[in-house]
């Protein structure tokens, strides 16, 4: 491993600017990296090699000749295999799409070449993103750097598996139930689940139209919130491809500003109960915030649960439907955990008009609530699952007596989906295990830079977090 692998993304832009690093040694090194974990991590589907050294090199030109660079020029980024990567497969998991290329970069994959960034390859998926781990028939399981018996995560497991293993300083994953959040949880990375439009997802597949619109994003992944913070500027603005996109401008909260926030905080639900490790994590970020000079109170809102049932008829029920028509008949084609969430949305009446419009109103209804209650918290500070990465094929756990089953325990990361929310994924502690172990930061709608600031103003308190070991 290179020194330059755990670099921040900030710091790999602003040496290459000063000429201290060259973007062919960067690009190299990362490639060198990739080709070491790659068959025990298998978080890469698709690795472009020579694409990644003919644009460092260009790079590296553009530099030497004086050329101002963007904010991310020469910085090596992956993407996950969902999204649009002109000449790459985008087969989002599935044999059903298997070697399908893309004719051209989805929005924000243009926007960060357009910044300087170089595109590594694309990353692994379960299939059609509907788990919370990674794996699929085409490509087999992504495997967790902290522990190789366990799982990164999923959707975007790959995308946390490359950025926390040293393989890729950054990149995009997507979020309709968690799929950033909670593999940024698992693999000890950051992760920003943005307000739906806020982040254009032209080019993704599955489309964000209808139902996911409301509920699915896509959004940045790093090892450090300052990473996260110039991907969002990048990734960020209106596009036509994206139905619930809305022209926001960036704007960066003030020091008094971030002095009136009120943050509230809840260690559990009242209905799925968490690891002691992780109401330790929630205590733990609440206290290091009081202490940077934020009023921190417990405080949880009323609606979760009426919340989560109501992500459940978008994301399960109304996903099921969407994605029936591709998949019906084809059964012996899927990948294990695809026919296992096929099974529990035949376990439930398909949508009529009259259901879907009752589920539409219910959301508005117990989005209108939990907004008025924060009027008195603007930040909500909370876990980002029940468990930390658990291992491979797990489908429950015993937690203070209870029984916490598999779709119970990402529950936390669900609520911010179906009320539209910004959301970040920041890493606080580890369990004695040594797995990492993050907490959840969100607001209202469209104040991505507030969760932000407040996001990295835990991780300065926090301190540095330590890498995955050498794997065995």
């Amino acid at each position: 491993m290179s020194d330059l692998n755990f670099l921040s993304a900030v710091e790999m832009a602003a040496r290459i600017r000063k000429k201290e690093i060259s973007p062919v040694a960067l690009v190299q090194a990362h490639l060198d990296r990739i080709a070491q974990l790659q068959p025990k991590l298998n978080a890469f589907v698709q690795i472009d090699e020579a694409r990644a050294l003919e644009s460092a090199r260009k790079a590296e030109a553009a530099v030497m000749r004086g050329d101002i660079p963007g904010p991310l020029h020469g910085v090596p980024l992956s993407i996950k295999s969902s999204m649009d990567v002109a000449g790459l497969r985008t087969e989002s998991g599935t044999r059903l799409r298997a070697g399908m290329m893309a004719e051209r970069d989805g929005t924000l994959v243009g926007r960060l070449k357009a910044a300087g960034a170089i595109i590594l390859g694309t990353t692994n998926s379960p299939e059609l993103l509907m788990a919370w781990e990674t794996d699929n028939a085409l490509y087999g399981r992504t495997n967790n750097p902290w522990d190789l018996s366990r799982t990164p995560g999923g959707s975007s497991g790959g995308e946390a598996a490359a950025i926390a293993s040293g393989c890729s300083a950054g990149g995009m994953g997507s979020d309709g139930g968690g799929s950033i959040r909670v593999p940024a949880h698992f693999s000890g990375i950051c992760g920003l689940k943005p307000t739906p439009g806020r982040i254009p997802s032209t080019g993704h597949f599955p489309a964000s139209l209808g139902p996911f619109a409301m509920i699915g994003v896509v959004g940045p992944m790093a090892r450090r919130i300052a990473d996260l913070k110039v991907l969002f500027e990048v990734m960020q603005g209106a596009d036509d491809g994206d139905p619930s996109s809305a022209p926001v401008p960036v704007r960066w909260p003030g020091d008094e500003e971030m002095k009136k926030i009120r943050i509230g905080y809840f260690e559990d639900d009242g209905r799925t109960p968490v690891t002691q490790e992780t109401r330790a994590a929630v205590r733990k970020a609440a206290a290091l915030l009081r202490d940077a000079g934020f009023d921190v109170a417990p405080f949880r809102p009323e609606g979760l649960e009426r919340a989560r049932q109501l992500w459940w008829k978008f994301f399960g029920i109304a996903g099921g439907m969407l994605l029936g028509p591709m998949t019906k008949g084809r059964d012996s084609e899927l990948s294990e955990i695809l026919r296992e969430f096929h099974s529990w949305v035949a376990a439930e009446p398909s949508h009529t008009g009259e259901s879907l419009l009752e589920a539409w109103l219910g959301r508005d209804e117990v989005r209108l609530q939990v907004f008025a209650e924060m009027q008195e918290f603007q930040v909500l500070l909370c876990p980002a699952a029940a468990v930390p990465a658990f291992r491979h094929r797990e489908r429950c756990w015993e937690i203070d007596g209870q029984t916490v089953k598999y779709l119970d325990a990402w529950s936390y990361t669900e609520w911010f989906n179906l009320l539209g929310t910004p959301a970040v994924a920041v890493p606080i502690s580890q369990t004695a295990e040594g797995l990492p172990i993050g907490v959840q930061i969100s607001a209202k709608p469209w104040q991505e830079e507030i969760v932000l600031a407040v996001a990295a103003e835990l991780e300065k308190s926090r301190g540095p977090f330590p890498h995955p070991g050498e794997l065995a």
